[in-house]
């Protein structure tokens, strides 16, 4: 492809990115929906050539990386220790309410079992990468709720280190040994680096504290996008290695890093929500739109529960546990790449994950930035549905 069709291409899909940006500055929302909606316009007027797509695609898997490993310098090891052990049955009640749906949801559409426990993983998995751009917009990093969301986002990618290993060696028909090696490498991997992050992050912060904010800047820049791709290869989440990254750094050196990476997260993490959009066929649309829609409801309504209990155990008040439920409501990511492992075993399983990706990430925001007009409705009917 010609430079200048490249750079045109680019420059309209982040011009328009520019023009949405600020319209959600001027309603006072997040512009996460509005990304999306972008994505969707952008891939049915605009054909892009095989080289902006391509970097748009390289684009949003750094996106989803900065937005994690962002949230990971939000918190110190020890609060990280602390918050996991407190909400290990939040974790449990996410697990039992959120991947049911789509496993049941699969055997009445008539998949094979294997492509019913891939929507499974669907459904169970809210966006950690939307959700911290939720509690980043909407300034509530420091919110009482939002480590029990942290947590939440933190034990699913604990259990896709289990999941994904096992539906990997299955899809491929591999023995009960390989399926137990694959298993014992990806646990293995994702408890040395905790441990590590947690143990030996002083070490690494000091290694990386340079006086140069440049220097700084292409030191964690480089280390994140190591790490990630380190985690990749032993089947754990990327975007959790970055976080882990995030989470060792502390000190002065976490400070400075997090007003140099702001311009960099920001940037990946519009291109992160676009591609979303543009991912989407419109023609597949029709046939999914019904089951997606349910699906979202569903599990829009027990993820919702999942954060609002939570959040009570913790003993946050009511704005504050319809905070942490609806900023667990979006779906993203892992979500998308769980569905595409199963296209061969259910051709509309890719499209159905597509669209209910779409809804719940757009409903999530949606409904997380009007708590102070939703949450108290909510508690007075929640009264009296208990009164009656």
């Amino acid at each position: 492809m010609p430079l200048a069709q490249l750079f045109l291409e680019l420059g309209a899909v982040v011009l328009a990115l520019a023009f949405v940006g600020r319209a959600a500055g001027r309603l006072g929302i997040t512009p996460i929906p509005l990304y999306l909606l972008a994505g969707i316009g952008l891939g049915a007027f605009m054909h892009l050539g095989d080289a902006p797509e391509e970097f748009i695609h390289i684009g949003a898997e750094i996106g989803a990386v900065l937005l994690l490993f962002a949230l990971g310098l939000e918190y110190t090891s020890q609060e990280l220790r602390d918050n996991l052990q407190a909400n290990r049955q939040v974790g449990v009640l996410d697990l039992g309410l959120n991947f049911t749906p789509g496993l049941l949801a699969g055997f009445l559409l008539g998949f094979p079992p294997l492509a019913a426990v891939l929507l499974g993983g669907v459904t169970y998995l809210s966006s950690s990468g939307i959700a911290s751009k939720i509690l980043g917009d909407l300034g509530r990093l420091g919110n009482r709720e939002t480590p029990v969301i942290l947590a939440v986002c933190v034990l699913e990618d604990v259990a896709m280190a289990a999941y994904l290993p096992v539906v990997a060696a299955l899809l491929i028909g591999g023995t009960l040994a390989a399926i137990g090696v694959n298993l014992l490498v990806a646990l293995a991997a994702f408890a040395v680096a905790f441990f590590l992050a947690l143990r030996y992050g002083h070490i690494l912060s000091g290694l990386v504290n340079v006086q140069s904010n440049e220097a700084l800047l292409l030191s964690v820049f480089g280390l994140v996008l190591v790490v990630a791709g380190a985690a990749d290869l032993l089947k754990v989440s990327a975007a959790i290695g970055a976080f882990l990254v995030g989470i060792a750094l502390s000190g002065e050196v976490a400070d400075r890093t997090r007003h140099l990476i702001e311009p960099l997260r920001d940037l990946f993490a519009a291109v992160f929500f676009v591609f979303f959009g543009l991912q989407l066929n419109l023609g597949s649309v029709p046939g999914v739109l019904l089951p997606a829609l349910l699906l979202t409801v569903i599990t829009s309504a027990t993820k919702f529960f999942t954060g609002w209990w939570g959040a009570a155990q913790a003993g946050v008040q009511t704005r504050g546990r319809y905070r942490a439920g609806t900023t667990l409501i979006p779906r993203g990511e892992f979500s998308i790449l769980i569905a595409g492992l199963g296209l061969g075993l259910a051709p509309t399983l890719g499209p159905l994950a597509a669209v209910y990706v779409l809804l719940t990430a757009i409903l999530g925001p949606v409904l997380a930035r009007f708590d102070a007009q939703l949450a108290p409705l909510f508690d007075r009917r929640l009264r009296e549905v208990r009164a009656g």
